[in-house]
């Protein structure tokens, strides 16, 4: 080969190269600087919870090279906790962490994405949102408040909370003024409970001072945070209103459609590590607190079966109450209930035949 075409063409091939290599920062660049901001209905103290905002803003930020930069806020440092859908909606935020449920008052539809009592559980649930057509059902709800929503982490099955006298009986429900989440409230006044609706970071200090008379926050790691088995004695188990609890990123519809696809694929992306990340971190830390909690003298006790059972007459005659009269409702708890019905058939041949066995023979020491 002549040696001079030889270095024209090695000379042309390495423009192309040196081309190639300038194309990824150039690419960055043309990138837009996108600043949002996140309010959430969690305290900063629950590094689990609120920590699932900051863990997705500084994954959208890894992504985008700084570009895309979403600032959390913790409860009550923009809006009060329990106002997360109304900041999103009115696009005081862009976008805002917050439980579902707390908004049932609204509509009683917004329960069924966070879960509903005596349903299913956890991996059944991200089953019926991700795979089993819930997520685009609640879509189109979400739609009548300007919003679009992502699941985002979750908690698993919860404890029923904590109380400063023993429940032996229905009738030690009667009067009972109890802070509990959404919709099990509206439940458990039917069995004569005064429902108390409070965020996170306000419920000990009600409870301290006696204007509640019992609480129900998450699970062990959370609530040892919390420090209320400093001023109750009882925690009870299980939350049966939570046997799954799924969290919620809402998005203000005209900020999502203001992104550029890269950035919504970044967000979709980042919400779904939040859902991967959240539940076994409370899974991988609720043993060791649940321990501590027994030691400090915290007594555990499960709810007695009668209990259980009225809890459980009296959220399925609230279904069909609230079914005769919210159609978007009723459209969404069937699909939902017929879900259930396949998904509980099939956990009891496999996956509740080799749980029980096996917590039979740890129960043994084996």
């Amino acid at each position: 080969m002549n040696r001079r075409k030889f270095v024209k063409r090695a000379g042309a091939g390495a423009v192309g190269v040196a081309g190639t290599a300038l194309a990824a920062p150039a690419i960055a660049q043309s990138m837009p600087e996108v600043k949002w901001r996140l309010t959430s209905s969690f305290p900063k103290s629950l590094d689990t919870l609120f920590g699932g905002a900051e863990h997705f803003a500084k994954a959208v930020a890894d992504m985008s090279d700084n570009k895309f930069q979403i600032r959390t806020f913790a409860s009550g440092e923009i809006v009060p906790g329990l106002q997360v859908v109304d900041a999103v909606q009115n696009a005081t935020v862009e976008c805002g962490q917050t439980a579902a449920y707390y908004y049932f008052g609204k509509d009683p539809t917004f329960v069924f994405e966070t879960g509903l009592p005596f349903s299913i559980n956890q991996r059944q649930y991200y089953a019926w949102l991700y795979h089993g057509g819930g997520h685009a059902l609640l879509q189109d709800f979400y739609k009548t408040y300007n919003l679009i929503s992502f699941t985002f982490g979750g908690t698993g099955c919860q404890m029923g909370g904590w109380f400063r006298k023993e429940i032996n009986t229905v009738e030690d429900l009667k009067g009972l003024k109890f802070r509990v989440g959404g919709f099990a409230g509206q439940i458990l006044t039917k069995l004569g409970v005064v429902p108390q609706q409070i965020a996170g970071g306000d419920i000990y200090p009600a409870l301290e001072k006696g204007t509640i008379d019992a609480c129900e926050w998450v699970g062990p790691y959370d609530d040892e945070k919390l420090g209320f088995n400093k001023v109750a004695k009882y925690y009870y188990y299980p939350g049966w209103w939570e046997g799954a609890s799924v969290g919620s990123l809402y998005v203000n519809i005209k900020a999502w459609e203001a992104l550029p696809a890269a950035y919504k694929r970044m967000v979709e992306t980042a919400a779904d590590a939040v859902t991967a990340w959240m539940v076994p971190k409370y899974d991988a830390g609720n043993p060791a607190a649940l321990k501590r909690l027994a030691a400090s003298g915290t007594s555990l006790k499960a709810f007695p079966r009668p209990v259980m059972e009225a809890c459980f007459d009296a959220t399925f005659a609230t279904y069909d109450e609230i079914s005769e009269k919210n159609p978007t409702f009723k459209k969404v708890y069937e699909h939902l209930k017929a879900f259930r019905a396949d998904q509980n058939l099939w956990f009891r041949v496999a996956e509740n035949t080799f749980d029980n066995f096996n917590f039979t023979m740890a129960a043994k020491g084996r």
